[in-house]
Parts: C-alpha cells; structure tokens; sequence
C-alpha cells in the first residue's frame, strides 16, 4: 500500500516553484496533493502526482534535482482525534513519522493523510495491523 511521491529540491529564488509547476502542468500532470518545506536557501516540493516516474523525468530534464520515495496514504476520521489515533497506532510499534501532510478528498468522509516513515515497511504493517484504512494508489490517483 505504498505510493510514490516526488520530492523536487529547489533554489529559494524567484519564479522557481512556478516554473517547476509549469513543467508539471505542461506536461499535462495533474497534481494530487503537495506539500513546501522551506529553509533560508532552498525548499522541498513534495507532491503526490498519478504519473511519478513521467515528472521526476520532465523535472530532471529541466535541470531540476528529484527524488522519488515511497510514502502511505491513510484515510483519517474527519473529527477531532481521527488522526490522533493514527499516530497512537504508530507510536506504540515506535515506527518514527518523518512528516505528513493531509488533502482533502471530494467524495468521502474522511481526509487523507500522507505519510512518511522512517521505516516505510514497517510503518505499512503497523498500519495494517491496526485496522488503519489505508489508501492504494490507484485510489490516491484518480481521486
């Protein structure tokens, strides 16, 4: 139940989370969720796309550093304490969350969640055992 997400490193400059968004949507990718990550000198573009291995691609050849890592995308109770208890069900198994982000999802009850682990194996399990509805990619995707 892993999923791929890009991460797309860039310069803290002027017009370059434009024109890495302009990349994608030229290309005709239509962005699922994603997440900015920034420090003084450079950000993390995290997005969630139905055709990773096409943008890291298109990205790269337009001079952009990417990396491509598995993350999970878990479906949260839309109420107070939905993802509270997510993140009990992984702290117990001492499965550390690197970060997350949420999006919302038109057609359910529930938010989604991205999340990465530092132990996406295991993270997956610790999920699974725990009853945590977790999202396939094809769901994720055409969401």
């Amino acid at each position: 139940m892993k999923l791929k997400q890009i991460s797309v490193f860039l310069e803290n400059r002027k017009g370059r989370l434009q024109k890495a968004l302009n990349i994608i949507s030229s290309a005709k990718i239509n962005i699922r969720a994603l997440s900015i990550a920034d420090t003084s000198e450079f950000g993390i573009l995290r997005m969630i796309v139905p055709e990773p291995d096409k943008a890291q691609k298109i990205l790269e050849d337009n001079d952009f550093v990417v990396k491509v890592n598995d993350v999970i995308a878990v479906g949260v109770p839309d109420k107070p304490g939905g993802l509270d208890g997510i993140l009990e069900v992984l702290n117990r198994a001492d499965v550390n969350v690197e970060y997350l982000y949420a999006f919302v999802e038109k057609k359910c009850e529930n938010a989604i969640v991205v999340i990465r682990t530092e132990d996406i194996d295991a993270g997956v399990k610790v999920l699974k055992e725990g009853g945590v509805a977790m999202l396939s990619p094809e769901e994720v995707y055409t969401i």
